[in-house]
């Protein structure tokens, strides 16, 4: 599943009111809105927003409010989050996952990033204005025209990272504007008893066997860390909802996929206070965190709703405070007065978690190998159901889940299945409903972005197939998105590179031919936890590359409104096997932990193998030549080694058949070069990665 895409537009549509749905024009486009007709057009799955917007704009003018900042996100920064926290899916209809609303007295707009402008336009209605980009500039830009000197634009402090708050902060001064914080949120005033209920199910201790350390050798860790700091600081405080249910080894279902719960941890270096629900947690997981009380490892249970009070408290004393900036709120944040706050972008909890042991590492190997036989299971029973017309997507989704819920340790998918065909799958986060599916056919493309949630680890996979014959379009596009991931698994590279400095090798072969996607490379994944898992990953907000992490990388190509390609793995950064090593520290390279065949359907072999480089000749020459087509097929044959033992354990011998089938090895000779590819291509850019990274 990808991350955010990384390169924001800009696009104002035309604004309406109307919610009436009329019939489209024979020629036009059904499936999305056109404010531009009279009256407006609006598909089936746009939501009709009027008495909801209508509502909002009257509690603004109760407290003199001219405009309102809407959020997609909750009180922990979650990427994901309940149907609780759900404000501006309920407000707009829009149910992307990124997005900001704002409301004033007489307009009101959404901004989001590529990944969901054609969502956008299938479900908003001409109540709201789609800005396509993020940018907080952008969203100041619109508030400045649109609220008159000396109105009043407010948030909840509580929904906003702190430097979100400072954006804003900065979009607005000195133009006369005030940025009024209001603790009372207007949506849910507004939202009143329709509101879905607070979580209430059990949160429990996941068993020992699952673990990489117990939560009191992390607590003892991350205490030395505290003592090591050149500022001695008091306290870590955790708002991540990640963060607390790694450190002490606990899981829930608050958040649908992602197995955390609602939780504050205010770590000091002789007390532990954890903010939850106290009846929620199951007997075991309490009983594991009182056997140490009296004493330092006495975790203390407080009410969830407590910790800002808590917190405003403890700082009265001679403390300092240390947080992660990215998950804390400004809401939490502005309690602490700045002499005692002592900031990063990640907490050190974030960071060790971030960074997994070889428990760790051997647990998520597990889970992919079980993981590759239900999408192996997929694969074959497409095969053979696709062409008889018994497919749509929503039935798709609904079998891949069912095959991942009967392998062992499984906990359920860990984020909705994408299963898209044709031109749905031009949309990057594009998931079916079972009311409105397409028929998956030979003719067209299919992707499937699936995901796994196993107590020994969280998986995220992606296999784009074609049934039939593809077009020399779709099979080049295919072959350069699988020759970028080929191109960034095998690439090997120094200590502490930063994911942002070798993200281009993922798109060297699309950008050879003037193509590209508008998402990131990769995202880190958790040992059961989120499938999208900060700070890993190739954005510029990302940590360093270090031994120990996992991450996807899965570049794409969408053809909108035709059809569109991913190819998605997860891969563990390990120490690289180099004939020689600059520094101390030994270079790195992944190892691709997925273990599913790619389309060979799709595969251009001809664009795999790269051209002689002229002056270039015997070992060397020969190791260039056909160097993606010798990776594929050493990664074929641990697929057959690794997953073929697992699917005769299961007894599976169609599926093993097909995957020896699937795995046959690619020629190395033979195959008509291209410039395109050709080993000079990567040398430039081995060039271009010496320049950014001074001492190479």
């Amino acid at each position: 599943m990808h991350p955010p895409q990384w390169i924001p537009a800009f696009l104002l549509l035309l604004h309406g009111c109307a919610t009436a749905r009329l019939p489209k024009a024979a020629n036009a486009r059904t499936d999305i809105r056109d404010c531009s007709t009279d009256p407006p057009y609006l598909p089936p799955t746009a939501t009709d927003t009027t008495a909801r917007v209508a509502a909002l704009r009257g509690s603004m003018r109760a407290l003199g409010v001219q405009a309102y900042v809407v959020p997609a996100t909750d009180a922990h920064m979650s990427e994901y989050i309940s149907a609780r926290d759900a404000r501006l899916g309920w407000l707009t209809g829009f149910t992307g996952s990124a997005g900001t609303g704002v409301v004033t007295q007489d307009k009101a707009a959404l901004w989001t990033d590529s990944r969901y402008w054609t969502q956008a336009e299938r479900q908003l209605d001409c109540n709201w204005e789609l800005q396509r980009t993020t940018w907080i500039e952008s969203i100041g830009m619109w508030i400045l025209e649109a609220v008159p000197v000396g109105g009043n634009i407010s948030l909840d402090p509580f929904l906003f990272s702190i430097d979100t708050w400072n954006s804003y902060r900065q979009a607005l001064q000195g133009s006369g504007r005030i940025l009024l914080p209001i603790e009372t949120n207007l949506v849910d005033q507004v939202w009143g008893d329709q509101r879905p209920a607070a979580a209430s199910s059990e949160i429990y201790s996941l068993p020992e066997e699952f673990t990489g350390s117990s939560w009191q050798e992390k607590v003892a860790l991350i205490r030395q860390e505290m003592e090591q700091h050149v500022r001695h600081p008091t306290a870590v405080l955790l708002s991540g909802l990640e963060e607390t249910a790694w450190l002490f080894n606990l899981r829930g279902n608050d958040i649908p996929y992602n197995p955390v719960f609602y939780s504050y941890t205010l770590l000091t270096n002789t007390s532990i206070s954890l903010f939850v629900g106290e009846q929620r947690l199951a007997a075991a997981a309490r009983s594991s965190l009182r056997a140490g009380c009296p004493g330092p490892l006495c975790v203390e249970l407080q009410e969830y709703g407590q910790a800002p009070d808590h917190l405003r408290q403890y700082v009265q004393g001679n403390v300092t405070v240390w947080l992660g900036t990215e998950y804390t709120t400004y809401g939490l944040y502005s309690l602490i007065p700045q002499e005692k706050l002592l900031e990063d972008s990640y907490s050190p909890v974030m960071l060790a978690k971030a960074v997994k042991n070889t428990r760790e590492q051997e647990l998520l190997r597990a889970a992919h190998v079980r993981d590759a036989v239900a999408v192996i299971q997929y694969l074959l029973w497409l095969e053979k159901t696709v062409p008889r017309g018994e497919v749509d997507e929503f039935s798709g989704a609904q079998r891949i889940d069912a095959l991942r819920q009967a392998q062992e340790h499984s906990c359920g998918p860990s984020f909705q299945s994408i299963s898209a065909s044709g031109l749905n799958a031009a949309l990057a986060h594009y998931s079916p409903s079972n009311g409105s599916s397409r028929q998956l056919s030979v003719d067209e493309m299919y992707l499937a972005d699936t995901g796994g949630q196993y107590l020994d680890g969280t998986t995220d996979i992606t296999r784009t197939v074609h049934w039939g014959t593809p077009t020399p379009l779709q099979k080049e596009a295919y072959t350069r998105v699988l020759m970028g991931n080929i191109d960034l698994s095998r690439l090997v590279f120094p200590p502490n590179t930063a994911g942002r400095v070798i993200e281009s090798f993922a798109r060297r072969p699309l950008w050879d031919v003037g193509l590209n996607y508008g998402h990131g490379t990769g995202h880190g994944i958790g040992n059961f936890l989120s499938v999208h898992e900060w700070p890993v990953g190739f954005q510029s907000n990302n940590v360093p590359l270090t031994a120990g992490m996992f991450t996807s990388i899965e570049p794409g190509y969408y053809q909108d409104g035709e059809f569109g390609i991913r190819i998605e793995d997860i891969a563990l950064v390990v120490e690289a096997q180099t004939e020689h090593q600059s520094g101390d520290k030994p270079f790195l390279t992944f190892e691709v932990v997925s273990l599913v065949p790619y389309d060979r359907n799709l595969i251009d072999i001809s664009l795999l193998s790269p051209e002689q480089v002229p002056g270039v000749c015997g070992r060397r020459a020969e190791q260039e030549h056909g160097a993606e087509v010798r990776y594929l097929n050493t990664y074929y044959e641990s697929i057959r080694a690794r997953v073929g033992q697992e699917l005769q354990r299961q007894q599976l011998q169609e599926e093993y058949d097909w995957l020896h089938r699937s795995t046959e090895p690619f020629p190395l000779g033979g195959a008509t070069t291209t410039a395109a590819t050709s080993t000079m291509g990567m040398l430039t850019l081995t060039m271009l990665l010496s320049a950014l990274l001074p001492g190479l």
